[in-house]
């Protein structure tokens, strides 16, 4: 009977040793899985404004000021040859905290979250900056910067870093020698390439018109959430005009960007990220919870499990001259059943960088070519005077936005808003909430809605189109609440899908 049932138990065994090996490997399959996204959190500058008590039209005027300044910025008459870009605008609107330095000795840092800049830069002190009265600055943020990191160092000469931070000079096999003789290394040393690496990478200097900043780059432990990077090279600003907030840049590409770095731990971590932003409608009520940013966002499936969305993606158009910029086609928009053509420039980049339209984290409303909007809002104003609202001419003097309508008391208005879509190379058309482009609010004891899209045009920049460079549209993040926005590095696309954000913040953050 014994020799009868060995068969049987050695095949029971062996099952129960099979089962026991695959049991033991799920928790580490899925720990390896887990680990290749990383939950951050981006919080809104209103849940930090100095000025809780700012009114609508304050807030909303402040918003358009900034937007129209960024775009401009990147409108005006092209930049000195091979000069890194950076957002020394008056600030973004979403922040997040990184940390710097050792564990036992870390230093956390508030940073502006931008996807049009390919550096992570914030200032240390010594720390100079001037036109800086006034500026909003993260709650939690220290009234004085902190020195360099503890356990960090500065970046050598003959770094490809330092190479990439002075992209002044030409890219080309002798960059690293001029770079370590501007840092004082000695001809013999240069020549015979022994000993210039104790000799540190210089300062660097960027001008952009009212902004400019001094930083040196070091290199050291960073920490962001789970994510730990033993060497991260980042910038120590020293002195800066008008920027005393750091930023992370999460551009396209360049060595220096954030997700270029992440592809050092795992190429995962650089393959793809997303945020979706919790619409707030400018009310710091509506913020309870933080927007989720996600780096080494596993490509997103339609299948059961997530039915309630579909993404629609949109190919990222090559751009030479600012390869950092996420620039995307828009072929037309939809105001209700109307289609409206936009200019060939919104659909194309050329060679000197001119075209396309950016999707950006650090703008707020988004920006159009003059003609494009004029068409929009022409369309929009027609079938709004059609529907039996008014204009309020006021309000749009004292928001900058336009154009704007009296609500009146009826409830059901909203509903008589004509919708607003974008329409995107590769068939991706994106139909916006209301809620993400006109928005309604008390303006002198009466309710008001204005369109939130603006013009990116001034006239003069048509006469001259030669002398200026720079994306012909913007879609800024106010258009983008609501969606989670995937920026598929590897797939070469930008992908939208409607979420309940806080929703997804909740599922994210319990694991």
């Amino acid at each position: 009977m014994a020799k009868a049932l060995t068969p049987l138990f050695l095949l029971c065994s062996l099952l129960l040793c099979a089962t026991l090996f695959y049991l033991q490997l799920q928790p580490l399959y899925a720990s390896s899985q887990s680990d290749q996204l990383i939950l951050l959190d981006l919080t809104h500058s209103l849940t930090h404004s100095d000025s809780p008590n700012a009114t609508i039209h304050h807030l909303l005027k402040t918003s358009s000021i900034r937007s129209a300044a960024r775009h401009h910025r990147r409108r005006r008459r092209r930049q000195q040859r091979g000069q890194v870009s950076l957002p020394l605008s008056a600030g973004s609107d979403y922040t997040l905290s990184l940390t710097v330095g050792p564990p036992d000795s870390p230093t956390t840092v508030q940073l502006y979250m931008d996807t049009g800049s390919d550096l992570v830069w914030f200032p240390c002190s010594p720390f100079e900056c001037i036109l800086c009265e006034g500026k909003e600055i993260p709650s939690a943020s220290p009234s004085t910067p902190p020195p360099p990191p503890a356990g960090s160092h500065l970046v050598s000469c003959r770094s490809a870093a330092c190479a990439a931070a002075h992209s002044a000079i030409a890219s080309s096999s002798s960059s690293s020698s001029d770079l370590c003789a501007i840092a004082g290394c000695p001809l013999d040393a240069i020549e015979t390439a022994s000993s210039c690496a104790a000799h540190h990478c210089p300062r660097f200097y960027y001008a952009y018109g009212d902004g400019s900043l001094v930083a040196r780059l070091r290199h050291g432990p960073l920490s962001a959430g789970p994510l730990r990077h033993p060497d991260f090279i980042f910038a120590c600003a020293h002195s800066a005009l008008a920027e005393p907030v750091g930023v992370a840049g999460f551009g396209r590409s360049g060595p220096l960007s954030l997700p270029s770095q992440l592809a050092a731990l795992s190429p995962s971590l650089a393959a793809r990220f997303s945020y979706c932003l919790v619409s707030h409608s400018f009310r710091p009520d509506r913020l309870l919870r933080p927007s989720p940013l996600i780096l080494g966002r596993p490509l997103p499936t339609s299948g059961p499990s997530e039915p309630d969305f579909r993404f629609v993606y949109t190919p990222l158009l090559p751009n030479p001259k600012h390869p950092y910029l996420y620039s995307v086609a828009l072929l037309a928009l939809y105001v209700g059943p109307t289609r409206i053509p936009t200019r060939p420039d919104l659909s194309t980049v050329d060679w000197n960088g001119n075209g396309g339209m950016v999707v950006d984290s650090g703008t707020t409303f988004t920006m159009l070519p003059a003609e494009t909007h004029s068409n929009l809002t022409a369309e929009f104003d027609r079938q709004m005077v059609r529907a039996g609202f008014d204009r309020a001419v006021r309000t749009e003097s004292e928001t900058g936005l336009g154009p704007c309508y009296y609500w009146g008391s009826d409830r059901n208005a909203s509903r008589r808003v004509p919708r607003l879509a974008l329409h995107f190379s590769g068939d991706a058309s994106v139909a916006l909430p209301r809620r993400n482009y006109f928005m309604g609010f008390e303006s002198g004891g009466k309710r008001v809605g204005c369109l939130m899209v603006m013009s990116g045009g001034d006239g003069e920049e048509e006469e001259e189109e030669e002398d200026y460079g720079g994306p012909a549209g913007t879609l800024g993040n106010f258009q983008q609440q609501g969606f989670e926005v995937v920026y598929d590095l590897e797939g070469k696309r930008v992908g939208f899908a409607r979420r309940q954000c806080a929703a997804l913040w909740d599922s994210l953050s319990r694991g």
